[in-house]
């Protein structure tokens, strides 16, 4: 390889570490001020949940969490999007102000990479962070308070929309990347498949039932999109979802147990959405149900528990998502939450091998 080839795999490499360690740092010093003004207004759920997706009573997720979901602020999930925003507009102003090398160079807005990822990840946290409220205050029409399933699905649904508009006609994406065979070109099918990938990922949002769990598994996530964009040579789009990973880690420092905040729909509607973006952006979408195989687990485990209670009348698992069947059975909770990161991590290195060997 020219000297000057890898010179600038070099300094991309850099960049990518620096906008990490930048972001997770920025966010540490930001928590002290999120979470002061979620305890001093109380932005917690004022009670446990005790009904399940059917309606019907959530006995054992009830007993297994009726004493640690109240008095734990909820919006944690600010403290991602809201930290990846702020350095995206911080060295994108900077990089407007100043001609310095390095100026330019950590400034990783790009109209081909990051555009869509950020806005996606802004516009479906905001979303989330409104639905956030309506649960705290007990409000709305779902189970739980907030926003109906319904309003959410199609809110995905149009989000997913917007972004196989853009990926489609702007763009100009018609295909997708088989391993090991090549692209495949779908013409007009890509549109529905956008959203329907969309929809599958966030599904798997039901990760997010302990403390720690959703942090860990999303970190292991983002972090091998970041390796799978750096090999394309998608320099912005690694630093952007390095960027998350960054932030997810001080989430994360704060939300293992005893958790100072949860993660909240804020995040998980924003972290969801934008990871079948990145996805699509660097082909990988038909390695995404392995590289984030634990929400294909926690969502088709409700699925097939609906399923049999509606056929069989009985259950499968003792509680769903099934990390509460784990629970259910006696294991601690720190127990579940590190047995399925080191699952995730298995995951996403074996499905980051298969996108980069095909």
């Amino acid at each position: 390889m020219p000297f000057n080839q890898n010179s600038e795999l070099i300094i991309n490499a850099v960049k990518i570490f620096i906008l990490a360690g930048i972001s997770s740092i920025l966010a540490v010093l930001l928590t002290p001020i999120l979470t002061h003004f979620l305890y001093k207004y109380r932005l917690w759920k004022k009670e446990p949940r005790t009904k399940a997706i059917s309606g019907e009573d959530a006995t054992v997720l009830y007993e297994l969490h009726k004493e640690r979901e109240v008095r734990v602020p909820r919006l944690g999930g600010l403290l991602i999007w809201g930290t990846c925003l702020l350095v995206a507009t911080l060295f994108f102003l900077i990089s407007k102000i100043s001609d310095s090398f390095w100026a330019q160079k950590l400034n990783f807005l790009s109209r081909s990479q990051t555009w869509l990822p950020l806005f996606t990840l802004v516009a479906a946290s905001i979303v989330g962070f409104f639905d956030d409220i309506l649960q705290v205050f007990g409000k709305g029409r779902y189970v739980a308070g907030g926003l109906s399933f319904t309003r959410r699905f199609l809110i995905v649904i149009l989000i997913g929309l917007i972004g196989a508009w853009w990926f489609y006609f702007k763009l100009g994406w018609d295909s997708l990347k088989v391993p090991f065979v090549g692209d495949i070109s779908i013409g007009l099918w890509y549109i529905p498949l956008f959203v329907i990938v969309m929809l599958a990922t966030w599904s798997g949002g039901i990760i997010n039932g302990l403390n720690g769990l959703a942090g860990g598994v999303f970190a292991s996530i983002f972090g091998a999109f970041t390796i799978i964009s750096f090999s394309l040579l998608k320099f912005d789009l690694a630093a952007f979802s390095a960027v998350i990973t960054g932030t997810i880690l001080a989430f994360l420092w704060f939300n293992i147990p005893p958790a100072r905040f949860y993660m909240g729909e804020t995040g998980m509607l924003g972290l969801t959405t934008t990871l079948a973006v990145v996805a699509f952006l660097t082909d990988s979408v038909l390695v995404l149900p392995i590289i984030g195989g634990l929400l294909v687990i926690e969502s088709g485990s409700v699925i097939l528990q609906l399923a049999s209670k509606k056929i069989r009348k009985k259950k499968i698992w003792l509680s769903t998502p099934i990390h509460h069947h784990f629970e259910a059975k006696g294991w601690p909770p720190y127990k579940v939450t590190m047995r399925f990161w080191v699952i995730g991590v298995v995951l996403a290195i074996i499905g980051t091998a298969i996108r980069l060997l095909g």
